[in-house]
């Protein structure tokens, strides 16, 4: 007989944004189970360094800031291609969630009234920060924004938060289940019951029905063969998703590479480094990212610095290395005790990683995978599209916060904020809900499971029987090779054609080991096929969105193009399909059109109408196409948004 788990909401992810929803979600009452793969202080939310953006304003750098400004960076860092009233959602509800965890235990790194000195622009400056702000939260400068607004914990933010938010978790008497996996989602008629799940210790294998489930699984950057993404980050809750054959993923051919991987092991040193005053250097040990970006320099978002980078490599500049070329990163001005203080956990990566000490050498960097803007498409609460009861949030979602290229700081600052905003608005939604407890459907969604794992480890009958690691290197080298950060027509062409021949024969592994239980190549076998329909639904958005926007930079065609392409994709995986099918929905209704983003130098191809007129065709085809519930693009946000962007319109 399977073993049948109940609960009203059930978390499967134990980061920041997981254990964020679980909270709001309990505090609505509900009974919450968290499922994760590692014990929940070692998720991945753990190695974010750098900071949150709120608009706090409390530094002198700071001042005058508002939610205004937070929102329309996010907006023109998105390139236009976010959710505008999304990043409205976002923007005014980070100051709340930051100062709500300050007052949960979060040691917030504080403002010290007096003189201070910074490195702003290449030049050593001593500026008064206020006094009557005296221990207020400190701001640090990121990419890509009009004031420092960046909320930090010296440079192991996503450390202190994550430990703070399990604190609370526990002090709420939250049940959570580590080393267990989600295989597949149990869903019916158009809902989800909840998921199956295999425990990573044993092998046994669960069904946990839930009134709610939310996806809180992180990105999926290991397709990548660099990347700055824990191993954990497979795309398991994309995958699972993908495969009922109804939930599309939103943006998928939107990935960020950050531009300070250090080389050769791509482990991420934060953005903090050049908010702070670091420098980009080439061969000749020249800085020369202000020839490129005369304002913003080394902080112009992070899509635009990856690619100037790469520029300057391919113009000969780059540093030599049997690891492949690199440039330099110096920190030496900062100081040792900067350092050892802001930037305490860059320099223990450094010394422990790399045997490189940043206080007296230059640190090998190169722009590396880092982030998705792409994920489960999910409305403004956070409900998926097209299936009932499916819920997302953080990076696992296409929320659509970021559009084609988020700032650095939104993430971070996305896990708290979306999981306390649609965490409360699920654990609402599931208060309304009775719980279905349909065990004839469980057994059969365990036991189809239970099939899959026999198949690998028994092969398939008459086949090419496939080995999983082998498999999963050509297609992380596919990605990494023709869908990279400059990317062109018929080499996105060549990636979706292997990419579906690799698909096809993953569909025939066969396990060398047979163990059941704690067995790496099992888990890796059951999600690879799953990674490499995500990067099939990357690489073929990629091919057909004929534009530059963000983080999608094709050489041929370099124009950002509001005419055509101010739309979001949708990638489905109809059951038994061989590839995704593409689709496309309005990014939606407008309050700032697509301009200049003041970095980047890129020429648009303007929009043909009037924003007005934009807005106005957008509510007719929501109308027109009824696209209402969760069940369709717009989801329960219809009328809501509507009367939105006629109240703006007045």
């Amino acid at each position: 007989m399977s073993e049948i788990i109940t609960t009203d909401v059930l978390v499967i992810g134990a980061g920041l944004a997981g254990e964020r929803a679980a909270i709001s979600a309990s505090a609505e009452g509900n009974e919450v189970i968290i499922l994760s793969l590692v014990p929940p202080r070692r998720s991945h939310s753990c190695a974010a360094q750098g900071g949150m953006q709120a608009a706090l304003g409390n530094c002198a750098k700071g001042e005058g800031d508002s939610e205004e400004l937070h929102w329309l960076d996010t907006v023109k860092g998105s390139d236009w291609g976010c959710d505008q009233e999304v990043a409205r959602i976002f923007a005014d509800t980070a100051p709340v969630a930051m100062r709500e965890m300050a007052h949960h235990g979060v040691p917030w790194t504080r403002v010290k009234g007096g003189p201070a000195e910074y490195f702003i622009k290449g030049e050593k400056v001593t500026i008064e920060e206020p006094h009557e702000k005296e221990g207020l939260i400190m701001h640090r400068d990121f990419g890509g924004v009009s004031r420092w607004r960046t909320c930090y914990t010296a440079d192991g933010t996503g450390h202190t938060i994550l430990y703070t938010m399990d604190n609370m978790v526990m002090q709420l008497g939250i049940t959570v289940h580590d080393r267990m996996e989600a295989i597949s989602l149990i869903h019916e008629g158009g809902k989800c019951y909840g998921a199956v799940v295999r425990c990573l210790r044993t092998g046994a294998l669960k069904a946990y029905l839930a009134k709610a489930t939310v996806i809180a699984t992180g990105g999926f950057g290991r397709i990548y063969k660099y990347s700055t993404n824990a191993i954990i980050n497979q795309g398991t809750g994309q995958s699972i998703s993908l495969d009922t054959g109804l939930v599309p993923l939103g943006n998928m051919e939107a990935v960020q590479f950050h531009p300070t991987g250090i080389v050769p092991t791509d482990i991420l040193v934060t953005e903090g480094c050049r908010g702070d005053g670091g420098f980009l250097l080439d061969i000749d040990e020249y800085r020369f990212m202000p020839d490129y970006e005369p304002d913003k320099q080394e902080l112009a978002s992070r899509d635009v610095v990856s690619r100037r980078m790469t520029e300057h490599i391919h113009k000969g500049k780059g540093v030599p290395s049997p690891d492949g070329e690199h440039l330099w990163l110096d920190l030496r001005h900062l100081g040792e005790n900067h350092l050892r203080t802001k930037l305490r956990e860059v320099y223990d990566i450094c010394m422990y990683f790399l045997g490189v000490n940043p206080i007296k050498e230059l640190v090998p960097v190169r722009p590396t995978q880092h982030y998705s803007m792409g994920g489960i498409r999910v409305n403004k609460d956070g409900h998926a599209y097209s299936l009932n009861g499916l819920w997302s949030v953080g990076e696992s979602s296409c929320w659509d916060l970021h559009g084609m290229n988020r700032l650095g700081g939104n993430s971070l600052a996305e896990t708290v904020v979306a999981g306390m905003f649609c965490g409360q608005l699920m654990g609402e939604w599931a208060n309304k809900q009775s719980l279905e407890l349909n065990s004839g459907l469980a057994t059969e969604a365990i036991a189809e499971q239970q099939l899959r794992i026999e198949k690998l480890i028994n092969g398939c009958a008459g086949e090419v029987n496939e080995n999983v690691n082998n498999l999963l290197n050509e297609a992380q080298e596919t990605l990494q090779e023709k869908v990279g950060i400059f990317r062109k027509g018929d080499e996105l062409e060549e990636a979706v054609v292997r990419l579906r021949e690799l698909y096809k024969r993953s569909l025939n592994l066969k396990l060398s080991s047979s163990s059941k239980g704690a067995n790496p190549e099992m888990a890796l076998a059951l999600r690879l096929p799953g990674m490499i329909k995500l990067g099939l639904c990357v690489a073929k958005g990629a091919f057909l969105r004929t534009e530059s926007r963000g983080g999608h930079s094709r050489e041929d065609y370099p124009e950002r193009n509001d005419r055509d392409w101010l739309k979001r994709s949708l990638a489905r995986w109809p059951v038994g399909a061989e590839e995704p099918e593409i689709s496309y929905e309005p990014v939606g209704l407008l309050e700032s059109p697509p301009g200049q983003r003041g970095y980047g130098g890129a020429e648009n191809i303007p929009m043909e109408e009037s924003v007005s007129e934009y807005n106005d065709q957008v509510k007719d085809k929501w109308i027109k196409e009824g696209w209402q519930d969760t069940a369709n693009p717009l989801g329960s946000g219809l009328k809501e948004m509507v009367e939105y962007a006629s109240t703006k319109e007045s």
